[in-house]
């Protein structure tokens, strides 16, 4: 028999494939897909697929646009500072790819952005010393909830709050469902891919250089 959190796990599994779609039909039309080498653990799409314009708050204050993503091969991942697994876990493992591409040039180097969707206890503070505690190049950013929303679901993503027991009472109990895969943006700053977890830190590196080198030719 299902049990509440295996009903919201389907419920959210469910909406990220109706998001997905709705991004593909609503968003624009796909552009051709170069011919990318042969990844590991990227899954590549047929087709790129435009953002709609979007506008997220860093955590030093300024703004996160699509443009400012421009130029770099970019991993989104959705999470919130209160996380108790998946997050850290996530963060830690892109840590260690992003220590592989140290040796490629900042101007090129693939980009980690971690996108809080629970603004209501992740200040853009606290969303910076969350993610830098765990690699010093992360992009941290939120967003009001309906900006996260659209945002996520261009993204084929989607989150949730899912109250705690003494809610009621304290309405600080409560914790965030969301997407844990990774969005792979390409350098035009288009959805080209995703990661699926189980997360191989190696391979997301190996990838990820390869398809930097594969976009400079």
């Amino acid at each position: 028999m299902f049990n509440k959190k295996t009903a919201i796990i389907l419920v959210l599994a469910l909406a990220a494939g109706l998001g997905l779609l709705a991004a593909q039909k609503f968003f624009g039309p796909a552009a051709p897909a170069p011919q990318w080498p042969r990844t590991q653990t990227v899954t590549l799409f047929p087709q790129a697929r435009p953002l709609p314009p979007f506008s997220l708050r860093q955590s030093d204050g300024t703004q996160l646009t699509s443009g400012e993503l421009a130029g770099h091969w970019n991993l989104v991942f959705l999470g919130f500072t209160f996380c108790p697994d998946i997050c850290p876990t996530t963060l830690a493992e892109l840590a260690q790819a992003q220590a592989q591409w140290s040796g490629l040039a900042d101007s090129v180097r693939p980009q980690v952005v971690f996108v809080s969707v629970d603004p209501e206890r992740d200040t853009p503070t606290r969303i910076g010393e969350y993610a830098h505690a765990f690699h010093p190049d992360t992009i941290a950013a939120t967003a009001d909830v309906p900006a996260l929303e659209n945002f996520a679901r261009s993204l084929g993503f989607v989150f949730m709050k899912v109250p705690g027991k003494t809610f009621d009472q304290n309405p600080q109990d409560y914790s965030m469902d969301h997407s844990s895969a990774i969005a792979v943006l390409d350098p035009q700053g288009r959805l080209a891919g995703l990661i699926r977890p189980p997360f191989q830190p190696k391979a997301i590196a190996e990838d990820m250089a390869m398809l930097t080198e594969a976009a400079q030719k």
